[in-house]
């Protein structure tokens, strides 16, 4: 299995519901996107320094699977938005 984790740092305009609008659209791919595994979207809750706004964790059968997420309009439709309400974004990959 492939996990695909990916954090987010909102700017500050409209931060409560951009989070929220991000959240219910990434929620909504895996009925849209057949080689999603499984996806979970969590809003952070400590607030602290060191940690960011909204985690995604995202589990692949294979890394093609997650290619094909990448590129499928869906997809594509959420990064559009995120691109525009976030500062900051990290990934992390791998082999579970």
């Amino acid at each position: 299995m492939l996990v695909h984790i990916v954090m987010f740092q909102f700017k500050d305009e409209n931060k409560e519901a951009n989070m929220a609008r991000v959240k219910e659209m990434l929620e909504a791919l895996p009925s849209k996107i057949n080689t999603l595994h499984s996806m979970e979207v969590g809003i952070d809750i400590s607030r602290s320094e060191r940690s960011f706004d909204m985690a995604l964790v995202s589990m692949f059968e294979e890394q093609a699977a997650l290619d094909v997420y990448a590129i499928h309009p869906a997809h594509l439709e959420v990064v559009s938005v995120i691109k525009e309400v976030t500062t900051l974004s990290k990934v992390v990959d791998y082999i579970q």
